[in-house]
């Protein structure tokens, strides 16, 4: 997966139509562990890279799953959110096998005093 210091544009995301799981997925609230395990670890890699570390977040398992429409493409996707706790983070697998996700970091910069980092992003396909 690929990491970026870019912000991402923010669309609004409407309800799915109803229909079938997606593809990744066996149904909403069970895509691939196995996929979320790789997801997890390469936003904990991309903190490492900046000396900084979340510890053991985010937790595959916790991230909550619904289907969702995007509102320009019309594409399916699963979308997952992680919530609750200090951090809030969403991954996004797209019908095609691509994945994005984004995690809140909320901690001070290493080498820039008086900055943040506000938060990590990954893309990609899995294994990749």
């Amino acid at each position: 997966m690929v990491a970026s210091a870019r912000r991402p544009a923010t669309a609004t995301r409407r309800s799915p139509p109803e229909s079938g799981p997606m593809p990744n997925a066996s149904g909403p609230a069970a895509p691939d562990p196995v996929l979320g395990l790789e997801v997890c670890a390469a936003i904990r890699r991309q903190v490492e890279k900046l000396g900084l570390t979340i510890g053991a977040e985010p937790v595959w398992a916790e991230a909550r799953f619904a289907d969702e429409v995007d509102p320009y493409s019309g594409e399916r996707s699963l979308v997952g959110t992680w919530r609750g706790k200090a951090r809030y983070g969403t991954v996004t697998l797209f019908a095609d096998g691509r994945v994005y996700a984004e995690y809140q970091v909320l901690l001070p910069h290493p080498a820039q005093p008086g900055y943040y980092v506000e938060a990590v992003q990954v893309w990609g396909a899995p294994g990749r």
